[in-house]
């Protein structure tokens, strides 16, 4: 019997041969369902998903604070969201009272989607909406410049959400990204992007022993004739994401991007799990409030169903529940959930030539 382990690795080899890794990213977000607010609810990861929306409300707040901080009342902030995807950003852009967005993305039908709902949120808006323009472009081998609308602009921000990770495929398009980053960006202004934590994912491997670690939402595989000595570029795995992501990634060498960044003007301000941006976060009233409105916690224990019945996903709030006499109910995630959101990091950035 034919070995399967590695059959995902192996179908991906032949869609390379016919249009290239980025084909395959473009193709797997591209046939992405769009779901409305009920469907998403009965998600497995639902409050894992929204405690990552939650976390990016937190990153991009941050940064257009301290845009703000540096220029005078009224300032029209200009944003660049490189892998826009479906648009799921705009009603923080929105919020953020920004005065113009470009959108650019890999894959053509998550952008026309992210046109609709640019449209949609503009038609419902009573007061002033933000101006946006569309770029369908693979980000880590095209310079983005020339297609502006206005070749000249330059953005306050920058913001890679969950995507700038597939850039490390190479050298050249490591080099690309960070290109299309700093050369659209204004001296002094920031780029903020969300990645997998190289150093956290070797950690369980290392732990599992093995060339996979899984829980029940995501599974990460690195291919069975990975090298002792991976690249710095190109060291790929699969990473599965429960009804979200089922796509090959690439690991980023923090030394290595800081450095690329430094070459591009782009000094690094912090870098930060999700864990400790989450406990950031909680320290601003109006995000405790915000982290309530998204649902980006599960009630414990819940009047309906848990998202999970597994044993031990919820010890952690049943410990906590005992230490603390009098509380009947506390909200959490599962256990499952957060080894999966801290699998992320928060690098924030400032162009300073």
């Amino acid at each position: 019997m034919a070995d399967t382990a590695d059959a995902p690795f192996r179908k991906r080899k032949i869609e390379e041969a016919e249009g290239g890794l980025g084909a395959v990213v473009a193709s797997h977000y591209n046939n992405i369902e769009e779901k409305g607010i009920k469907e998403r609810s009965k998600s497995r990861i639902f409050y894992m998903r929204n405690s990552n929306n939650w976390i990016k409300s937190y990153l991009i707040a941050y940064c257009l604070e301290q845009i703000r901080d540096r220029q005078v009342d009224g300032y029209p902030i200009s944003v660049l969201d490189l892998g826009c995807g479906k648009g799921g950003d705009l009603f923080k852009w929105q919020k953020g009272n920004i005065h113009h967005l470009v959108c650019a993305d890999i894959a053509e039908t998550s952008m026309e989607q992210c046109k609709e709902r640019y449209n949609t949120h503009k038609s419902r808006s009573r007061g002033r909406f933000f101006s946006a323009e569309f770029i369908v472009a693979d980000c880590t081998k095209k310079r983005i410049k020339p297609l502006l609308e206005n070749p000249n602009r330059k953005v306050d921000l920058v913001s890679c959400q969950f995507a700038f990770h597939y850039c490390f495929e190479s050298l050249p398009q490591a080099e690309t990204m960070l290109r299309n980053v700093s050369e659209n960006l204004k001296k002094g202004g920031y780029f903020v992007a969300t990645i997998p934590s190289a150093y956290e994912i070797m950690s369980r491997m290392k732990a599992s022993s093995s060339l996979s670690v899984s829980n029940e939402v995501y599974t990460i595989e690195f291919p069975k004739d990975r090298s002792e000595n991976p690249p710095l570029f190109g060291d790929r795995y699969n990473f599965f994401l429960e009804g979200v992501v089922d796509c090959p990634e690439f690991l980023v060498h923090p030394p290595t991007l800081q450095k690329l960044a430094k070459k591009w003007g782009l000094d690094l301000l912090w870098c930060r799990n999700f864990g400790t941006v989450y406990q950031d976060a909680m320290k601003d009233q109006d995000m405790q409030r915000l982290l309530s409105v998204m649902q980006a916690l599960e009630h414990y224990p819940s009047k309906d169903e848990q998202v999970t019945e597994t044993e031990g996903e919820y010890n952690h709030a049943q410990e906590y529940l005992k230490a603390k006499e009098g509380t009947e109910a506390i909200r959490t995630l599962s256990k499952s959930e957060w080894e999966a959101l801290c699998i992320y990091q928060a690098w924030v950035f400032k162009k300073v030539r």
